[in-house]
């Protein structure tokens, strides 16, 4: 018996009979020989993690762009704790912890620069609009690897394809991610709302607090506990009544107060622009796009390409383009 097939056994002993185990995945779009040490959920984790896509998230924007600090969430801060948030509530509920790491490691891989301002302008102007979650899938798909892709299993796909909106993922571990996801974002970006001056402690509603803490790991713990909780021996990942008010609650708090304040989203226009200049340019010269867009530009038009090209960027990344191409260049005498 390989390590594998060990690790495999365990989980059918073990894990809850609602868990997704690997043994019974759906495979993936192209046949592999399995791995004599790693499970299928194993080694999508190990593929995401050493992606070109992931490595940009770490200079891609969670809320405040380019803040001045070391200490603001970048989407890939974010994403590592959606990891450990979806992860902990996977182990208490006996669900596959692999499966669910592979989805909240990959779930945000497809996101823009400039966070979801980038993310408006992209589906604004490319035919047939544009959402992250479908560009997350696009990006394991197509664009990794040369064209290749990951070649990731069906559930992992899943989970990340609905992570944010629409139906849910059709395993347990890949709603936990869905959940951790919005746990994770409402929480990371009031601590850097609050290190930013944006808002203050006082400003969150009480009767929030009341519920679920006053403090950035009470309201974590709160929201964790109460999903285990209200999830055990269910057939979908839930929340009380009484904490998922509290959450809904806390959400609006926060798109009132933060996701449209000036002072954190004043720049967002600036960013719009800069990349519909970038879109439009390389729409227009689509023989300057990068030689790994060309073959999608042959295949499924430019604008898919410039789409998916630009999408990728980093924030400096798409920056540092749009000033070789707009800013005049500076010169001196010899």
């Amino acid at each position: 018996m390989t390590i594998r097939e060990q690790i495999q056994q365990w989980e059918d002993e073990k894990l809850s009979p609602l868990a997704c185990r690997s043994s019974r995945s759906r495979g993936r779009a192209r046949s592999e020989e399995e791995c004599q040490v790693r499970t299928p959920f194993q080694r999508d984790t190990d593929r995401i993690v050493y992606s070109k896509a992931f490595r940009r998230l770490k200079h891609k924007t969670q809320v405040f762009l380019q803040p001045e600090g070391d200490h603001y969430r970048t989407r890939m801060t974010h994403t590592l704790e959606v990891s450990r948030i979806a992860r902990t509530i996977a182990r208490a509920l006996s669900l596959n912890e692999d499966l669910t790491e592979a989805v909240a490691l990959g779930h945000d891989l497809g996101h823009t620069p400039f966070g979801h301002a980038g993310e408006r302008l992209l589906n604004q102007v490319m035919p047939g609009g544009f959402a992250h979650y479908k560009q997350s899938v696009r990006v394991v798909d197509r664009l990794e690897k040369n064209g290749e892709g990951l070649n990731l299993t069906w559930e992992v796909r899943n989970g990340i394809v609905c992570h944010t909106k629409g139906q849910q993922a059709a395993t347990l571990e890949g709603q936990v991610v869905r959940l951790a996801d919005q746990i994770a974002y409402i929480n990371h970006d009031i601590e850097d709302a609050l290190r930013g001056g944006v808002i203050y402690p006082i400003d969150i509603p009480l009767e929030v607090s009341r519920v679920l803490g006053f403090t950035h790991g009470a309201r974590i713990d709160a929201l964790v506990k109460d999903v285990v909780e209200a999830s055990r021996g269910q057939d979908s990942i839930r929340q009380s009544p009484q904490v998922g008010e509290a959450m809904a609650a806390l959400k609006e708090f926060m798109f009132q107060n933060v996701y449209t304040n000036p002072l954190a989203k004043g720049e967002e226009g600036k960013a719009q622009e800069l990349l519909l200049r970038l879109f439009e340019h390389y729409r227009s010269n689509p023989d300057e796009l990068p030689s790994d867009f060309q073959a999608i530009r042959e295949e499924e038009g430019v604008d898919r390409a410039v789409c998916d090209y630009i999408a990728g960027m980093t924030d400096p990344f798409a920056v540092e383009r749009y000033k070789e191409l707009f800013i005049p260049m500076g010169w001196t005498l010899k």
